[in-house]
């Protein structure tokens, strides 16, 4: 009896040449990514299947070519188109809708608005000289430039590292046991959603949410809304300058990789000095593997590169930074989102 089987053959890769070209082309895919994000492709659909003629007069577009962008995004999962000319959602587009739990909308439309992607346009420029893009691109570094120069584009970045917040929040909580801390640290904490998380799971624990005065003000109303103002401490100021909060833990969420060592250093020093000598430094973010092997922050560290003038490190790397900064690596704790939690003590 001839052997059946079920399941079809897996299709051959691509030529080299072909998975090249397709790299090449994603620059594309990343601005078709940035369109339906920006007019709300995603929301539009969420009632159910719309042609694109119909979307085209929700978003004021040109039809065809509002087609055309939609269907290269179908190509590749981003949207699937029915019939002829009409859409619904994916699993995938899902995502770009504002209020999805792991909405990805407003970090695509910060990575396509016109002056970051400027900036990638002299990823050789950092690559030459070992400096971020950012300020040959726009004549100042990138934090400056968001938060003072352009603050549009600092409110789209914002809201970007809110849902990028809450795509790690339930990944640490499942993670990371806070029982017996009393005082916890949100050093640079943005509006405080990770803090705010914490404090809910354990009522018994205070908080202190250390930020740039810019953003406090926007800290103090989610705090507030989220029930546990009477539990938060709000401290201003520069983390390169002086960090004046003593805690049991501090978190550091999204932080260490923005900058290179020397700041980072600072950081971990001016922490360090008002730190009990049991306390803890919880940094949450990405730990790089070795070898050839695929990693989503592997690519991010191009944008660390250009922008901020930051790494994504290794174990190795992280080890190093903080024997230099008056610490020692603890442990490492993977977490079910792309980043880990790396515990740090007192040396």
């Amino acid at each position: 009896m001839t052997e059946q089987h079920s399941s079809a053959a897996a299709p051959a890769a691509l030529p080299a040449d072909v998975q090249i070209l397709q790299m090449a082309l994603a620059p594309f895919a990343t601005q078709a990514l940035y369109v339906a994000a920006k007019l709300g492709i995603a929301d539009l659909l969420s009632a159910g299947p719309k042609t694109a003629e119909e979307l085209a007069v929700a978003t004021e577009t040109h039809e065809r070519s509002l087609y055309r962008v939609l269907r290269a995004l179908a190509s590749v999962g981003v949207f699937s188109e029915t019939d002829r000319g009409t859409f619904v959602n994916t699993p995938a587009s899902e995502t770009l809708k504002d209020d999805a739990p792991n909405s990805t909308r407003n970090l695509i439309i910060f990575i396509g608005e016109e002056p970051h992607w400027r900036n990638i346009g002299y990823t050789m420029h950092s690559v030459k000289t070992g400096k971020p893009a950012w300020e040959h691109a726009h004549g100042e570094p990138l934090f400056s430039y968001m938060f003072n120069t352009n603050k549009e584009l600092g409110e789209i970045f914002n809201r970007s590292m809110i849902s990028l917040s809450h795509q790690d929040i339930g990944p640490v909580l499942s993670a990371y046991d806070f029982s017996g801390v009393e005082k916890l640290a949100d050093i640079a904490g943005g509006y405080g959603h990770l803090l705010a998380a914490v404090l809910k799971k354990y009522p018994s624990m205070s908080g202190v949410l250390f930020e740039v005065p810019q953003l406090l003000a926007g800290a103090r109303n989610f705090i507030e809304s989220s029930g546990v103002a009477d539990r938060v401490e709000f401290v201003d100021g520069d983390f390169c300058t002086e960090i004046p909060v003593r805690a049991d833990v501090y978190m550091l969420k999204h932080i260490i990789h923005d900058w290179y060592d020397d700041t980072n250093q600072m950081i971990l020093q001016n922490i360090r000095k008002n730190m009990p000598d049991e306390g803890r430094v919880l940094i949450i973010d990405a730990v790089i593997p070795s070898g050839n092997g695929p990693h989503l922050k592997k690519l991010l560290d191009i944008e660390m590169l250009i922008a901020p003038g930051g790494v994504e490190r290794t174990a190795e790397e992280f080890e190093m930074l903080l024997n230099t900064s008056g610490f020692r690596l603890n442990r490492i704790i993977p977490t079910a989102s792309p980043n880990d939690i790396i515990e740090a003590v007192k040396a």
